[in-house]
């Protein structure tokens, strides 16, 4: 025996959520079929610059949980050879789809959550419609599937009152500040590299939360949430979250609404939709019980 053999280095695997649509798409197939197809990417994190990508077609009358789970473990296995871990969590948003997915990765042993905080998914299904799709035979202009709107019918429900927290001041952080969310020190959240080339003085639009006694409490619950977006309704402001959750964290006065509703505007303009949250239990302090990465994204069409 060689004893002064050196072992080879561990590789260490890539670690990151999934985000999945499974559902027709724009083009109609050779056989008068609507396209059926499977879009799986990582969740964007710090944990790694990488992404990861994968897409198969599934025929028309294969649309099942069988053909589902089939495909699911093809892409695991092209995930492994990548270098990448076995996901633990996989969002998805179609409602309709739910028993089917659910019921594929719960044969592959991956939790599956409801969630419309599937930012990077967005971006890649609007880039295969606008950059691929259009290019490919038999694509039909015009929506053929239902899309992601974030337009739910639900009523708000008002906030727990054990959650409201002390005071709550409405904010603005540049977007060179937020790229440096990894930096900061917090309890909970959720936060993510930010790639899209804007102007760094750009502003951000947020809610800042303030319990001296319970802001850990208030940032675990909210943890919990899947928070998606700010929107002002009626001179509210709303927070949507997971799968069509509404939740009603204060009234405004209609000047400050009409103010704040710009704001979210300019933001969707200028900062690609951004928004956030922060929790902390003085406005004092340089550490956040939770801080959370929002972002405004209404239809991909």
């Amino acid at each position: 025996m060689n004893i002064n053999k050196q072992k080879e280095p561990s590789l260490e695997l890539k670690i990151s959520d999934w985000e999945l649509d499974f559902y027709s798409r724009p083009i109609i197939e050779a056989n008068g079929k609507k396209r059926w197809e499977l879009i799986i990417c990582s969740t964007r994190s710090y944990k790694t610059e990488d992404i990861f990508l994968w897409n198969k077609k599934c025929p028309a009358n294969e649309v099942n949980s069988l053909w589902l789970t089939k495909a699911l473990n093809e892409a695991l296995n092209d995930a492994k050879k990548e270098g990448w871990a076995k996901p633990s969590i996989v969002r998805f948003w179609r409602s309709s789809m739910k028993s089917i997915i659910k019921k594929s990765l719960e044969a592959t042993k991956i939790e599956a959550l409801v969630s419309r905080r599937t930012f990077n998914l967005f971006d890649r299904i609007e880039f295969l419609e606008k950059e691929i799709y259009p290019k490919e035979k038999g694509y039909v202009r015009g929506v053929l599937a239902p899309t992601f709107t974030s337009t739910m019918e639900n009523l708000p429900k008002p906030l727990p009152e054990a959650v409201r927290g002390d005071a709550l001041t409405i904010s603005e952080i540049s977007l060179g500040e937020l790229k440096s969310a990894e930096n900061w020190p917090m309890e909970f959240g959720d936060i993510f590299p930010i790639h899209q080339k804007f102007d760094d003085n750009n502003l951000v639009p947020g809610l800042r939360l303030f319990s001296k006694d319970r802001s850990l409490a208030l940032s675990a619950w909210f943890s919990c949430l899947e928070p998606i977006k700010l929107t002002i309704q009626k001179n509210q402001l709303i927070l949507e979250a997971s799968e069509d959750d509404k939740w009603l964290v204060t009234d405004l006065p209609e000047k400050d609404a009409n103010i704040l509703s710009t704001k979210f505007l300019e933001s969707k303009k200028n900062s690609f939709g951004y928004q956030f949250i922060s929790i902390q239990s003085t406005p004092f302090v340089e550490k956040f019980a939770g801080f959370w990465i929002l972002r405004d994204i209404e239809l991909i069409s």
